[in-house]
């Protein structure tokens, strides 16, 4: 079942809060502070932690009823107003877990989202498939959340499938198709049916068998490939191999696109490719494979005056990455800390799955790692943390400190860098 392979792809310990002795310490010393903290509290303090704790009860009514006002406006006559509703849904959805909050409310709201896919405009369709996607992450991969997801996964796959509809409304909904698939979809038969129509976006008949795709490209087809490529990580081993018999070699030619964001989304996709079939110990030599090869190195270092500077620069280092990876199997580790914890990034399917969720969270990101149990679970975080006010305190480090910390950062960057600037040297 898709759902059960969410979590298998990643290497022993990549994901974890610190290694066993570091949680150890952080959490012997988080105690002592707390017992310390704990005795030296004056009565003052006791007073205004219960006055913290209604002011902060307080605020979370006004946000729930400022979540009701915005879900009974979604009903409203005025696209307007409807637009303005959603935007607040998306906010409120993004930077806080309300969990419990939609539970009881799911069904109305899943209700008037399907309206507004239904009857809206561009807009209107794009901030719904939005909003769609951030509440079937807040309802998880439990019934609940696959309930959302197969009531509307028709409507989602017939405005991406319809060439007439708004192209922000196909983009939204081809993300929303991917990632809600990736949550809820509890069946192989939904994740086959959404994995063709997401490569018939970006990989259209058009484009011919063996011939060159159409260089123009625009972000619905990066939306599509991007959802393709993280339903990838999540297939049966069966259709894997399928993917690495033929269909793989359907993204090498979009490495021509025009497109620079697709160019590199094709990129860490042939490099997942790769990955999956390192997985999966098939070998992927084909007669075309020299020939990806010798793209990939023209993209690591290409110097066309008429592409953009910052788009050259963003291509030759991501490139780079891509061709070590195919050459030498060598992932180039990333580390994402928030709060007190950090996760590691240390192959292609991780490093996809989380910039999916990224692009729908946005600034929201670390708190839904703290507090999501949905991505704590796919990323191997464990349950959230829970820390008083005390730890709270203790963890937070002074501006001066802070100062320290990035100006160190910055020169221990700046030497690094400075041996591959793009004016000294191109490394392969």
């Amino acid at each position: 079942m898709p759902r059960s392979r969410r979590a298998a792809r990643r290497g022993p310990g990549s994901a974890r809060a610190s290694s066993p002795a570091s949680e150890e310490e952080a959490g012997s010393e988080v105690l002592s502070h707390c017992s310390s903290a704990s005795e030296g509290v004056s009565p003052g303090e006791e007073g205004a932690g219960s006055e913290a704790a209604g002011e902060q009860g307080q605020e979370e009514e006004e946000a729930e009823d400022r979540l009701k006002q915005h879900m009974d406006n979604l009903l409203d006559k005025s696209a307007r107003t409807r637009q303005l509703a959603l935007q607040g849904l998306r906010l409120a959805f993004s930077s806080r877990t309300r969990s419990e909050f939609l539970l009881e409310r799911r069904l109305t709201l899943s209700d008037s989202l399907e309206k507004s896919l239904k009857k809206g405009k561009g807009e209107e369709q794009a901030l719904a498939g939005t909003v769609l996607t951030l509440l079937c992450l807040q309802m998880g991969s439990g019934p609940e959340g696959e309930e959302v997801f197969r009531s509307l996964k028709p409507l989602l796959v017939s405005i991406l499938t319809d060439s007439a509809a708004s192209p922000s409304a196909r983009q939204s909904c081809a993300t929303a198709l991917g990632m809600c698939c990736y949550i809820a979809a509890a069946d192989l038969e939904d994740l086959v049916s959404c994995l063709s129509c997401l490569e018939g976006i970006f990989s259209p008949a058009s484009a011919g068998e063996g011939g060159s795709a159409p260089t123009q490209h625009g972000p619905l087809h990066c939306s599509a490939l991007q959802s393709w490529s993280l339903l990838l990580t999540i297939c049966p081993p069966s259709h894997i191999k399928s993917v690495l018999d033929n269909r793989w070699l359907k993204l090498p030619p979009l490495l021509s696109s025009s497109s620079v964001a697709l160019r590199i989304l094709a990129g860490e996709t042939i490099a997942l490719v790769f990955e999956l079939a390192q997985d999966m110990e098939e070998d992927l030599c084909h007669q075309d494979t020299e020939f990806l090869r010798a793209q990939l190195k023209v993209l690591a270092t290409e110097s066309n005056k008429y592409r953009a500077k910052t788009d050259r620069r963003k291509q030759r280092s991501i490139f780079r990455d891509i061709l070590r990876f195919i050459e030498t199997g060598e992932y180039q580790e990333e580390t994402i800390r928030f709060g007190l914890e950090c996760m590691y990034l240390d192959s292609w399917a991780r490093q996809r799955t989380y910039q999916a969720f990224k692009e729908v969270l946005g600034s929201g990101i670390c708190h839904h790692l703290q507090n999501n149990e949905l991505l704590r679970e796919i990323f191997g975080l464990g349950p959230p943390l829970v820390l008083d006010a005390a730890a709270l305190k203790a963890s937070k480090v002074s501006r001066f400190e802070k100062h320290l910390y990035n100006s160190a950062a910055f020169k221990a960057r700046t030497k690094a860098r400075s041996r591959v600037r793009d004016k000294r040297a191109d490394v392969l």
